[in-house]
């Protein structure tokens, strides 16, 4: 499965690098993550929980990144193992250019799965990854701009302190 896209973010580029490197930020992206850890040297380690179709599973894995351009581009490449549901892997090539203040992230993503996901037929499948990779971007982008003005007092507390960590 394959997929790109583009996201427009309010922030410079040293502040979206800083972001995508963050395991405290990294944790508060990925849908369904309960632990995070590590560092963009050494690789991150995750435990995810999620449901496709039918099947729940809580994956542990790791994310390792590598073809760093820095402040510019870097590879995110991660697998998962789920137990009985089978596993997940992927990578993601990302790109960051800054015009204005904004900074435009590009990611392409290839992921594959096996075991009892891959039974659930690529339709499922694409559409959940599809589905992940735009909660993830859409949340960084979210925790790297900050508060708006009619988000609630708690979700926006939370909010800036995650831009003060990234900052």
């Amino acid at each position: 499965m394959q997929m790109s896209d583009t996201r427009e973010i309010a922030a410079d580029k040293a502040t979206v690098w800083a972001a995508l490197l963050n395991p405290d930020v990294l944790k508060e992206c990925v849908p369904g993550a309960s632990e995070v850890t590590g560092n963009s040297g050494d690789g991150f380690e995750a435990v995810v929980t999620q449901k496709v179709g039918p099947v729940k599973a809580t994956f542990r894995g790791t994310v390792t990144v590598s073809n760093v351009v820095e402040g510019a581009s870097l590879t995110l490449t991660g697998e998962g193992k789920g137990g009985a549901a089978g596993f997940a892997k992927g990578a993601a090539d990302v790109r960051l250019d800054e015009a204005d203040g904004v900074t435009t992230l590009s990611y392409d993503v290839e992921a594959k799965v096996g075991g009892k996901l891959a039974q659930l037929g690529s339709r499922i499948v694409d559409g959940f990854a599809k589905k992940m990779a735009d909660q993830f971007f859409t949340r960084l982008e979210e925790v790297i701009e900050g508060p708006q003005e009619d988000d609630p007092e708690p979700e926006a507390e939370k909010k800036s302190w995650l831009k003060k960590l990234i900052s």
